[in-house]
């Protein structure tokens, strides 16, 4: 297929749907950050499912290194199958669902609000029931997603929490960082991951690391892999894949390491060089490698903002990668935009 994508097309947009959101929400982050302050809860609780479970767990990780608060994954179906109501009376909980139709999501979110929690809720339907459950919802502006993949979506859920986080703590250096996103968004999706792919060409199998913020961004990595090309992918910590995983690392095995500017980069950088002592064919977003190769990468003004810009430009990256496999990456085989589970 020749034609641009709609994967590509919002890809490509990112840039504008960021601007956008973060133009029109300042009110809005601002007195929720402000009632996060007021409910000053000793945890997070995030529901979520798939691509929006990845984006609460970069949330954990950004909540957990700026303000030092907990956060903890709840299971939906314990409200929804087992019918429990969880004890968060004290807590603030954060879902997140582009729908906002998922009944499950919606009935744990029913369910912390009755038990007395704050419920926050980041959904691209400010009108649905996810929205309606939630004392405060936001919207991520991001305009209809079209192809089933989810991208632009993703980003702006994450640059909405990432940026509650920042009116929450008053951190006017990660706001900055976040205002300073769209442009570095922008030169992101021109970075050039072509020698990867030429490692991939006969390969049905990879693991994606990171390490933090990071490893957040490689769980949708590896998710992306499968919806879009059709490929095995696995995300591990690069601490843990040197324990069991690394076993099946053989000659050639493609390995991607997501290296952030962050306190974590050196871990990378030297979990990269082994796998690629191994024989393994190992790529890495730095400039610091000495024997894995350095795949070029957009350095942002805050370690938290940067693995959003390396996501931006592996998402350029798959979109071709999926075509260049023969798939169509708006339309994966057996899987549909709007997922309701139970």
């Amino acid at each position: 297929m020749n034609k641009a994508t709609l994967m590509r097309e919002e890809i490509l947009s990112i840039p504008d749907v960021t601007t956008r959101f973060l133009d029109s929400s300042r009110a809005t982050l601002a007195a929720a950050g402000a009632k996060l302050r007021e409910k000053n809860p000793p945890f997070l609780a995030s529901i979520a499912r798939g691509s929006s479970d990845h984006v609460t767990a970069f949330l954990k990780y950004s909540s957990e290194l700026t303000a030092g608060i907990p956060v903890a994954s709840l299971g939906p179906s314990v409200a929804s199958i087992y019918g429990i109501t969880l004890k968060l009376g004290s807590a603030a909980t954060l879902s997140i669902s582009q729908s906002g139709k998922s009944p499950d999501i919606v009935s744990m979110t029913k369910a912390a609000r009755e038990s007395g929690a704050l419920t926050i809720a980041i959904t691209n339907v400010i009108n649905s029931d996810l929205a309606n459950a939630s004392d405060l919802p936001i919207d991520i502006l991001a305009g209809p997603e079209r192809s089933v993949a989810a991208t632009k979506s993703f980003v702006s859920s994450a640059v909405a929490g990432l940026a509650l986080i920042g009116h929450w703590t008053n951190d006017q250096k990660l706001l900055a960082a976040i205002d300073d996103l769209p442009s570095a968004m922008a030169k992101a999706v021109m970075c050039d991951w072509s020698p990867f792919a030429a490692a991939l060409e006969n390969e049905n199998s990879l693991f994606i690391l990171g390490r933090g913020p990071s490893l957040a961004i490689s769980n949708e990595i590896a998710l992306k892999f499968k919806e879009t090309s059709g490929v095995h992918a696995e995300s591990y910590s690069a601490a843990e894949v040197m324990h069991g995983p690394k076993a099946i690392v053989g000659e050639g095995f493609p390995v991607l390491v997501l290296a952030a500017r962050d306190a974590a980069e050196a871990s990378l950088v030297d979990a990269a060089d082994r796998l690629a002592d191994q024989g393994a064919a190992v790529f890495l977003t730095s400039n610091k490698p000495s024997k894995a190769t350095a795949l070029p990468f957009v350095a942002t003004s805050h370690p938290l903002t940067d693995p959003l810009a390396l996501l931006v430009s592996f998402y350029a990256f798959v979109e071709g990668f999926a075509r260049s496999r023969g798939f169509n990456p708006d339309e994966p085989p057996h899987l549909r935009k709007v997922t309701e589970t139970i």
